[in-house]
């Protein structure tokens, strides 16, 4: 045991967290972003001046949407499941779940399904990707965000379905 284990312990003792893991998490996702980096000087690659409103509107829409899928879907359950367990439905095609084990495995079921967590994550990824090849990467997300737009429309007509 290290003096370093003591004050990690002492932060949550009635519920502890899994402090190293999540410090881990971290770690790896300043890596991916050094890494994104690295590659984009390499390749010779600047920055964009400024991004377009519009576009950072899409790449917003398209976080939250692929957020929602990664962390809620029914369908994308099979990912989370080594991490998460099953505790109901949570709306029109979504489940509710949550973390288990302990550690590493816990702090990624805690990641998996919290869509403001990984909506980090995906927008980081979004934006090299945007960085990369801005034409390609609005059109997949211009797909995301149709899907983002159509989930409101249902959901509209659901609610009035429903009033009557």
């Amino acid at each position: 045991m290290t003096p370093a284990d003591g004050v990690l312990d002492a932060y949550s003792p009635d519920d502890p967290k899994p402090l190293a893991a999540y410090a881990g998490m971290t770690g790896a996702f300043a890596a991916a972003i050094a890494g994104s980096e690295v590659v984009r000087r390499k390749r010779g690659r600047d920055l964009p001046e400024r991004i377009a409103p519009g576009d950072l509107a899409l790449l917003a829409v398209a976080t939250y949407k692929l957020s929602r899928l990664a962390t809620k879907a029914r369908v994308t359950s099979f990912a989370r499941a080594p991490f998460t367990r099953y505790t109901g439905e949570a709306g029109p095609s979504e489940v509710s779940e949550e973390p288990r084990g302990e550690g590493l495995r816990r702090a990624i079921g805690e990641l998996a399904i919290c869509p403001y967590c990984v909506g980090e994550w995906i927008a980081a990824g979004l934006m090299a990707a945007y960085i990369r090849d801005p034409r390609s990467t609005r059109t997949a997300t211009g797909v995301l965000a149709v899907v983002a737009a159509a989930d409101v429309l249902h959901q509209g007509w659901t609610a009035l379905d429903e009033r009557t």
